[in-house]
């Protein structure tokens, strides 16, 4: 039933499992000083405005280092070495950051979101497949509080511009992130 997932999100192997022994997230967060915007794209699963977010001249600037994290729970999410200018109006990252949420489930492995879905573990990201809109696509969402992050695109050709093995772009709703600048 979820095999589906694999070539979607180009996975070669998926270990075979049931929903009886997939690992689930169990607890929801909700911050409740998120405002109705957040709300809308975090938990509703909305989109912000292409070009409002406020990360894109990250993109384009020097000089701002460092880590975002989830608005809603603050789980470190992306760094800034990994944000790089699609052009698409929404940040854009290369890869997820290294996170140790949920340290026994391995990274590609089978994982039940706090929503009861079944998405696959990417460090402190789940990925979902999303059949909205009448297309495919695949969802990226904080691991720790299920809150919608934005999609991850596969195989745009972006390898030949960053380098050998960047070939993902996650498109992400620069409202469901918080920036820390290290010093």
């Amino acid at each position: 039933m979820f095999r589906a997932i694999r070539p979607l999100l180009n996975i070669k192997h998926i270990p075979k499992m049931t929903t009886n022994n997939i690992p689930a997230i169990q607890e929801k967060l909700y911050n409740p000083n998120l405002s109705a915007a957040e709300i809308h794209v975090m938990r509703d699963k909305g989109t912000e405005r292409p070009f409002t977010s406020p990360f894109l001249e990250h993109e384009t600037k020097p000089g701002f280092v460092g880590k975002y994290t989830c608005k809603n729970c603050d789980s470190l999410l992306y760094e800034s070495s990994t944000m790089f200018d699609s052009g698409c109006g929404w940040p854009s990252f290369h890869t997820s950051a290294k996170g140790n949420l949920y340290p026994d489930v391995a990274n590609g492995a089978e994982i039940k979101g706090k929503s009861g879905k079944i998405g696959l573990k990417d460090n402190n990201i789940i990925q979902y497949v999303d059949n909205s809109l009448g297309m495919q696509r695949i969802e990226v969402c904080c691991l720790n509080c299920d809150s919608h992050l934005g999609h991850i695109f596969k195989g745009e050709g972006w390898e030949k511009v960053l380098g050998k093995g960047k070939n993902d772009r996650y498109c992400i709703n620069g409202i469901s992130l918080n920036f820390a600048e290290e010093k």
